[in-house]
């Protein structure tokens, strides 16, 4: 009974999260290795925070409210700082849900640990420990994720916005610890408020994401059909890339033209899987994938950060579009 309480609320509630994606955005063995690594963070925060009062001689009471949840919130925020680094995350959706596995990874561990360790039989200890520290520890580390692809999707990504997400996570994690409200009524408003507020976050950036998809994804086929069909010129994006031509040689026009064409043949494609996944179909994987995207790195490298400034009213590499080509690796 013990070990259910703990264990398996925080699994079925990621699953939930998992099946409230319907576009597809989360990648499994990235949302393992986010439970994996949510496991040895644990392991690693247990670590060093048995050693912090060794070498202070810190107070149980101090280390927990105010220690334990900085160290332990930096350890779990650091596999959302790669993934993001790896551009394997592209909107909150998804962010969320990879913040919550590693949550819950922790958790997992942590309750593990305390089920070895202690056999109080009050079931009230079980109920608090499965549902509202496991649930704050997922709750932490996915709120920390909403705030870092937030700001890296409006290219505000610096250590401020770093910080800030650092410290949403530590408030709420040191408050928790602090137990200024009943834990059992705070377990139970983490129960409540807690799958309230991701159907929110869920529900808002679905309706975004539909909306880039349908609006992008109309205007970049009608643009490619121009392209292939050899009038491209009399398109707005034609006459800017005219308007231009006399700044570049002759070669760098001709490779701005190839790199435009070949980006609206990858990002056609990386939305279209991205609907398929939405509607239950399998992807289409064409087998000169990569030998286009790396025909873009290429053509990127030649036309350099000025061309690609030039470019930007029509293409911004932006991290929302790098992530998307990413996603057809």
């Amino acid at each position: 009974m013990e070990a259910g309480l703990s264990i398996f609320p925080v699994i079925l509630f990621l699953i939930f999260l998992f099946l409230l994606d319907s576009f597809k955005l989360v990648i499994r063995k990235y949302l393992f290795a986010a439970i994996l690594w949510g496991s040895f963070s644990a392991v690693l925060a247990y670590y060093l925070n048995t050693f912090i009062p060794e070498l202070t001689n810190m107070q149980f009471l101090t280390l927990s409210r105010y220690v334990a949840p900085a160290t332990e919130e930096i350890i779990k925020m650091l596999f959302i700082l790669l993934i993001i680094a790896k551009k394997r995350v592209g909107f909150m959706i998804d962010a969320a849900i990879y913040g919550f596995a590693v949550g819950a990874g922790f958790a997992l561990a942590e309750n593990l640990f305390y089920l070895k360790t202690t056999d109080d039989p009050n079931l009230w200890i079980w109920i608090i420990r499965g549902f509202g520290t496991a649930f704050m520890h997922g709750g932490c580390s996915s709120l920390a994720a909403v705030i870092l692809i937030a700001a890296k999707t409006r290219s505000r990504f610096n250590r401020g916005n770093i910080l800030i997400a650092l410290l949403a996570a530590y408030s709420i994690h040191s408050a928790f610890n602090h137990f200024y409200v009943d834990p059992v009524a705070q377990t139970f408003g983490i129960i409540i408020l807690l799958p309230l507020i991701f159907i929110l976050i869920f529900r808002y950036n679905e309706k975004q994401l539909q909306n880039w998809l349908e609006i992008e994804f109309n205007s970049e086929i009608e643009l490619l059909n121009m392209i292939n069909s050899g009038r491209f010129l009399a398109t707005r994006a034609g006459e800017y890339l005219a308007s231009v031509k006399s700044r570049f040689p002759a070669e760098t026009i001709v490779d701005m033209y190839c790199f435009i064409r070949v980006y609206l043949e990858l990002s056609i494609k990386a939305k279209r899987n991205i609907m398929l996944k939405e509607s239950g179909f399998p992807v289409i994987i064409e087998s000169d994938l990569a030998e286009k995207i790396n025909e873009l790195v290429q053509l990127r490298k030649q036309i350099g950060k000025v061309g690609e400034l030039t470019l930007s009213p029509l293409i911004r590499m932006n991290y929302q579009n790098l992530w998307k080509i990413n996603s057809l690796k």
